[in-house]
C-alpha cells in the first residue's frame, strides 16, 4: 500500500482546527493482526525470509518477491508498472510490502483476503513470476535438503513442504515488516516536539480538507476491519477531463475486474500512507511521479478541491512525518541443491 489513492469524505474527525493535539491520533501498533491458523513463530519467519528472497520461485530464476517489493527501498520497485519475468510488465503499480500486514485485504482490488493468499498469486501469474504450477515450485524446494529441514522446523515433519506452508512462511515474515516510531508516532504518543511546525500544520490541513475521511486509523488506510473485509473507495470520484487525459486513471476498472459488479467499477482498496514519501510513483497505475502532484490530484478528483501551494506544502510536510524506523534486513544466504541445477525457462 503504498500509492496515494483515496481522500473521499467518509468519517470526518471532529475539531479539525485543533486536531494536532498529541493523543488524538493513533500510533502504529507494535504487532499487526494475524490469522488464527498461522501464528507467527521464529522458525516461520526465518524460512519465510529465505523464500521471499529466493529467485527459484520464478520460471527464469531471475527474480523474487523482493524484485517488486524491494526491502532495501520503500518496499516497492519505484516503477509505474512492475517488470516480471521475460520482460513482461504487470497491470498495476506494485504496492509497498512495508506495513502491508495492517491491510484487511491485499492487492489494489482486494482480491486476496490475507497476506498468505497474496503471496500465492504472483508465483503462477504469467506476468510476474510465471511458474507453471505450485507443484513445480515444491519440486524445486524438495530438491534442496536444507529447505526440507527448515520446513520441518517451521511446520509438522509430516508433509512439511507444501504450497500452503510456503505462503504461510512468507506471510509470517511479511508480518515483521512494520515501521513504527515515525515522528508522527512519537507525536501521537505525547512527544509534542517530535514533529516540526510545518508537519503539525500539515496534520491539521490533512484533517481540515478531508483527507482523514479515508486515510484514517494507525496505518492511514481506513478503519481497522476484520481480515478479509476490504475498505474500498471509488477513484476517481469527481470527473476531471484534463487529469484523466493526462493520467488515464479510469482505464483500470478496479475491483469490478474481480467481482463483475457494476457498483465495484473504479473501486480500489485504500492504501496506507505510511512511508508514502518513499514510494513514488503514485496511484494504481503509477501515473503520478511526485508526491506534491499526487496531493493536488487527490484533492481535485477525490474532494473536488483546489489546494493552495501552502496547503500542498503543509500536507507534504506531514506525510514525511509518516516515515518510520525500518528494521535491519540482512539478505539471507540461500540453501542450495548440491551438484544440481533447475530447468529455468
Amino acid at each position: 500500500m503504498h500509492k496515494l489513492l483515496s481522500l473521499v469524505p467518509l468519517l470526518f474527525l471532529a475539531g479539525a482546527a485543533t486536531l494536532a493535539t498529541a493523543g488524538e491520533w493513533q500510533p502504529l501498533p507494535e504487532k499487526p493482526p494475524e490469522p488464527v491458523d498461522n501464528p507467527t513463530t521464529p522458525a516461520k519467519v526465518v524460512l519465510g525470509k529465505m523464500l521471499y528472497f529466493d529467485p527459484r520461485f520464478t520460471a527464469t530464476g531471475t527474480g523474487s518477491c523482493n524484485s517488486c517489493h524491494n526491502l532495501m527501498l520503500g518496499g516497492d520497485d519505484s516503477r509505474a508498472l512492475s517488470l516480471g519475468v521475460h520482460g513482461k510488465l504487470g497491470a498495476r503499480s506494485a504496492p509497498t510490502v512495508w506495513n502491508a500486514a495492517f491491510h484487511s485485504v491485499q492487492f489494489w482490488d482486494g482480491r486476496a483476503p490475507t497476506l498468505e493468499e497474496q503471496a500465492r498469486g504472483p508465483v503462477t501469474n504469467p506476468l510476474e513470476m510465471a511458474m507453471t504450477s505450485w507443484e513445480d515450485v515444491m519440486a524445486r524446494l524438495n530438491a534442496i535438503p536444507e529447505y526440507r529441514r527448515l520446513f520441518e522446523a517451521a511446520f509438522s515433519p509430516d508433509n512439511p513442504i507444501t504450497a500452503d506452508n510456503a505462503v504461510k512462511a512468507i506471510a509470517a515474515f511479511e508480518r515483521t515488516l512494520i515501521t513504527p516510531n515515525s515522528p508522527y508516532d512519537k507525536y501521537a504518543r505525547g512527544n509534542q516536539q517530535a514533529m516540526s511546525e510545518p508537519q503539525i500544520r500539515g496534520l491539521n490541513t490533512f484533517a481540515q480538507v478531508g483527507c482523514v475521511n479515508c486515510h484514517s486509523g494507525p496505518a492511514f488506510n481506513g478503519p481497522q476491519l476484520p481480515l478479509g473485509t476490504g475498505f474500498f473507495m471509488k477513484f476517481p470520484t469527481y470527473d476531471n477531463a484534463e487529469l484523466e487525459t493526462k493520467y488515464g486513471f479510469k482505464k483500470d476498472m478496479g475491483r469490478y475486474e474481480v467481482t463483475k459488479k457494476e457498483e465495484d467499477k473504479h473501486m480500489f482498496r485504500v492504501p496506507t500512507l505510511r512511508n508514502v514519501a518513499m514510494t513514488a510513483p503514485y496511484f494504481h497505475n503509477g501515473g503520478v511521479k511526485t508526491l506534491d502532484e499526487a496531493i493536488r490530484v487527490m484533492a481535485k478528483v477525490q474532494l473536488n478541491k483546489d489546494l493552495s501551494p501552502q496547503q500542498v506544502d503543509d500536507i507534504f510536510a506531514f506525510l514525511t512525518a509518516l516515515t518510520g524506523e525500518f528494521p535491519k534486513i540482512e539478505i539471507p544466504r540461500l540453501p542450495v541443491a548440491p551438484g544440481k541445477s533447475f530447468n529455468y525457462q
